[in-house]
């Protein structure tokens, strides 16, 4: 069976720490894997906040997450902070990919990578929107 293989992008734009918690951790004594894209989705929450956005606000459209690549590379544990980067990159007509990546803060061990496909939304007729040439542009040439 072929393997997700994530290549990551020369720099990353944002980046966020969060903690694990106890309620993060599976009986195998480390990071579930259900919890670490919650604790994704929180880091692209930051991520658009951080650019004046929400996820339901980008220059007037919202977000759905069309899919989604995880690549496992080590344990997490309760109590390490994690370090999550982010940036959009491959753009298309109607998205692009947010790529991450999460490292433990103390060590720099790397835990994971991955991206997100996201698609350009319009709520109010429910149907995919243009990707908005502003946030585009927060991403340089």
């Amino acid at each position: 069976m072929a393997r997700i293989s994530i290549d990551l992008p020369p720099r990353f734009t944002f980046a966020t720490e969060i903690p694990i918690y106890i309620n993060h951790i599976n009986y195998g004594n480390h990071l579930d894997n259900s919890a670490l894209l919650s604790l994704v989705s929180e880091a692209r929450v930051r991520f658009f906040k951080s650019l004046d956005y929400t996820e339901l606000n980008v220059e007037g459209y919202g977000i759905i997450v069309a899919d989604a690549a995880i690549q496992y590379k080590s344990e997490a544990f309760h109590g390490e902070v994690l370090v999550i980067q982010m940036t959009a990159n491959d753009f298309n007509k109607y998205g692009c990919d947010l790529v991450w990546q999460i490292t433990d803060q103390a060590s720099g061990r790397e835990v994971a990578r991955g991206k997100h496909g996201i698609m350009f939304f319009d709520y109010g007729v429910r149907k995919p929107a243009l990707v908005p040439p502003a946030f585009v542009a927060k991403f340089g040439p």
